[in-house]
C-alpha cells in the first residue's frame, strides 16, 4: 500500500486536499466516506443506468433469424 503526506489547505469554506499525480482518480466525481478518524475517498463508478442513458439507440434493420431446430445431444 503506498503512503504519502499531503497538504490541507481551504478553498472557501471547505477543506480540500492536494492529490499527488499518482493517486489521481477517473472522472469528475469520487465517493468520501468517513471510518472514525479516516476518510475513504474512491472513485464512483456509473451505474448501468447512467451508462445505458447515454447510448444513442441503433437504428439499424436486423433481418429475419433463421429458427434452426435443437442439435441432438448425447447424455
Amino acid at each position: 500500500m503506498q503512503v504519502r503526506r499531503v497538504k490541507l489547505f481551504r478553498n472557501g469554506r471547505n477543506q480540500a486536499v492536494r492529490i499527488p499525480r499518482e493517486f489521481e482518480l477517473r472522472g469528475d466525481e469520487a465517493l468520501l466516506t468517513r471510518d472514525g478518524d479516516r476518510l475513504i475517498l474512491e472513485s464512483r463508478r456509473r451505474d448501468l443506468s447512467e451508462v445505458l442513458a447515454g447510448m444513442t439507440p441503433i437504428d439499424d434493420e436486423i433481418g429475419p433469424i433463421e429458427d434452426l431446430p435443437p442439435e441432438p445431444v448425447e447424455i
